[in-house]
């Protein structure tokens, strides 16, 4: 390899004069953009002593985005909709997951030798990047099939007529490649022991089979709480206190987090908007009778599509527009559809009758006078089987090759008119398709499908979007009422009086953008830069100025205020958390109720059942390791605990539970060690990237090297 192969020093005496003036300059815009020279200033996150440096951050969001437009060029289905705010948080993910494991396989000594680094970038490449570098030579000429061929073309290109200079950047950046394959070896080599911690012993996988194949037969009765009524199970605040103190543990924040109280207003096209849109149908329609719909600059000014199409019959979607296109005469014009949604017009053109596929022979030829000469033995009658005889190396035969004319989406274009009228009109003989002083296709029709019913028409497409009008009486009601109420508690207590819904939302410098929902990873557009506000800029009681959603079809507008900041865990004044520790004392409180009235109804499942109001339900198999009938946790494991005999009543988290043993069981499976080793790998469901940060803080500071406002 080149960095076993010979160490290159060199000896470069820099000379640097800097003066104060410049030094102040370079550290003054340093600071303006949230970075200096000195310190973690460029350290984008850190988990103890780790750190993430805003260079690598850069160059991974970038790879990232690369990635994300490839994939979308493959399958635009899955990928158009993929929310590009989440591409920074992921890089940052990515890197400090990286340097977790750098900083482990470090630690553990593990190092990658000279084998091991030829065999997996010759062998089996791990590395991307030595596709990258066969590519350059591929297109720079060089043909290579596999690394070993690159590598002798870059390391000895005297050999292939080539020189050291030509061969410079490829050397340094495969010596870089190097680098980076040796430590993606050292992280799959320590991921592979961090696996391997993971390991069930005997008495665990034992454990795991004797849960399955124990199983009991319970009849259970259920009745859940439903509504539980806050007049008749009021929590006190002691009461609440408590019960957030014995399950504080739940709402501990990973980082520094801010509360807040967020607004999304999603204008919708106005009453003029829909009006001027109806004005506008009529106008196309008018324009496209004359034909100058596709030419009117102030029609397409605002906004309409003008797509001359020509579809088989079979593949006109069932609709107006079908029914409009097959039924009206040629040259007939409609607003076929006009709804909130916008307007579609059609003006019919011909109707046609057209095959929609041709069988080819094609035969390229190399050479001018060669191409003349070939398609004269053609069409004397020498079969095409026949024709490479004629010269081997520069006549290629494509034979009976299906071309498709139409497919779902109308004409594929695959054949020029002149060309498919040549084609036609040859009778079967051989004609040149294409032609050019270096040779020529020549082609003709060795089959072709039966005539199909194609239908030529102009669509026209309007989506009907607010005004740039309705879009500024939005902003400045919004802020008007942001002027007005420029505390938090004045944001979130008048804003349902003008018709703003608030939603309290937990954000921290990990958010890629405000969520819509709690837990869900989807996000309103565009909505980091708010994020960015509030972690940034925004203090306990301030309120944000207007931020909004560039997307012409469905603009938003968005405002918060921070209610809240905390490091440690979510306080109970949080509105979510008193809601729930406050549900869970009402809860709490209707369960004993419950476990009173009915405590003397246990005689049997039956009665318990029917002073309940439910049925009993029989579990022939329940099960402690697998038993999806009984939500509550606790509940499960004080079942599986109980032995055959009386009635027994319990409280859960959501409702009251009467069951009875009836008998217990042993199931007759066979233990199989490698099943339950990987059951066991499966239930503890290790977080190696928890296990390596651990107690280590965690400081987040990539909003600090994004734009704000």
């Amino acid at each position: 390899m080149a960095t076993l192969e010979k160490i290159r020093s060199k000896s470069v005496l820099l000379i640097v004069v800097i003066g104060l003036a410049l030094l102040a300059f370079i550290i003054g815009d340093a600071i303006t953009n949230s970075r200096n020279l000195f310190g973690d200033q460029t350290t984008v996150a850190k988990v103890g002593g780790t750190k993430i440096d805003y260079t690598d951050y850069v160059k991974k969001r970038e790879e990232l985005n690369s990635q994300l437009e490839n994939a979308r060029r493959q399958n635009p289905a899955q990928y158009n909709n993929f929310d590009t705010q989440t591409l920074s948080q992921m890089a940052l993910d990515q890197l400090m997951g990286e340097a977790l494991i750098d900083e482990g396989a470090s630690k553990a000594g593990i190092q990658t030798s000279s084998s091991q680094l030829a065999y997996y970038i010759l062998d089996q490449p791990i590395n991307p990047r030595i596709s990258e570098i066969m590519q350059q030579l591929n297109a720079a000429g060089h043909g290579v099939s596999t690394p070993k061929e690159a590598y002798e073309i870059i390391f000895n290109p005297k050999n292939y007529g080539l020189t050291e200079t030509e061969m410079a950047p490829l050397q340094k950046y495969w010596v870089a490649m190097e680098a980076e394959t040796s430590q993606l070896i050292k992280r799959n080599t320590y991921q592979k022991l961090l696996t391997g911690t993971v390991k069930a012993n005997n008495l665990d996988k034992k454990a795991l089979y004797n849960d399955y194949v124990s199983t009991r037969n319970v009849q259970i009765a259920y009745k859940p709480f439903g509504n539980v009524s806050d007049e008749k199970y009021a929590p006190t605040d002691k009461e609440i206190r408590e019960e957030y103190n014995n399950i504080k543990s739940t709402y501990k924040v990973e980082e520094p987090t801010k509360e807040i109280a967020f607004i999304a207003v999603t204008i919708a096209p106005s009453d003029a908007d829909k009006e001027a849109a109806a004005q506008l149908a009529k106008q196309t329609a008018e324009a496209l009778k004359t034909g100058e719909a596709a030419t009117n600059k102030e029609l397409r000014k605002e906004g309409i599509v003008v797509t001359h199409k020509k579809v088989r019959e079979k593949d006109l979607k069932s609709g107006a527009i079908k029914n409009f296109v097959t039924s009206a005469k040629k040259d007939s014009v409609e607003i076929v559809t006009e709804n909130i949604k916008g307007f579609t017009v059609v003006k019919v053109g011909q109707h046609l009758t057209e095959v929609d596929s041709v069988q080819l022979n094609i035969i390229q030829v190399a050479g001018e006078g060669l191409a003349t000469t070939t398609l004269a033995r053609l069409n004397g009658g020498l079969s095409i089987d026949s024709v490479s005889s004629i010269s081997p190396d520069s006549i290629f035969v494509q034979k009976d090759q299906w071309i498709a004319l139409y497919n779902a989406q109308g004409s594929t274009g695959a054949l020029e008119t002149s060309q498919l009228d040549s084609l036609m009109n040859a009778g079967g003989k051989y004609i040149q398709l294409v032609s050019s002083p270096q040779g020529a296709v020549l082609a003709n029709i060795a089959a072709k499908s039966a005539p199909k019913s194609i239908y030529e028409y102009e669509e026209v497409n309007y989506e009907l979007k607010p005004s740039v009008t309705t879009v500024n009486e939005a902003r400045t009601k919004l802020e008007d009422f942001l002027t007005a109420n420029e505390s938090a508690t004045l944001f979130s207590e008048n804003a349902p009086k003008e018709g703003y819904t608030v939603k309290n939302i937990d954000l921290n410098a990990s958010t890629p953008a405000v969520p819509r929902m709690a837990g869900m990873q989807s996000f309103y557009p565009d909505s980091r830069q708010v994020v960015r506000w509030v972690m940034m800029d925004g203090k306990p009681g301030s309120v944000s100025h207007v931020y909004e959603s560039k997307d012409a079809m469905s603009p938003a507008l968005y405002a918060a205020a921070v209610l809240a900041s905390y490091d440690d865990y979510t306080p109970l004044s949080n509105s979510d958390v008193l809601n729930s520790v406050s549900d869970r004392v009402r809860k709490s409180k209707a369960g004993e109720e419950m476990m009173g009235q009915y405590s003397s109804q246990t005689g049997s499942i039956e009665s318990a059942a029917a002073a309940m109001g439910v049925e009993p339900r029989n579990n022939a198999a329940f099960r402690f390791s697998r038993n999806p009938q009984v939500r509550d946790a606790a509940v499960v494991g004080q079942i599986a605990g109980s032995q055959p005999g009386d009635v027994i009543l319990v409280k859960g988290d959501s409702g009251i539970y009467a069951y009875q043993i009836v008998s217990e069981n042993t199931e007759n499976f066979p233990y199989t060690d490698s099943q339950y080793e990987q059951q066991y790998f499966q239930l503890v469901n290790p977080n190696f990237g928890e296990m390596l940060r651990g107690s280590k803080h965690f400081k987040n500071n990539i909003y600090k090297f994004e734009a704000g406002d």
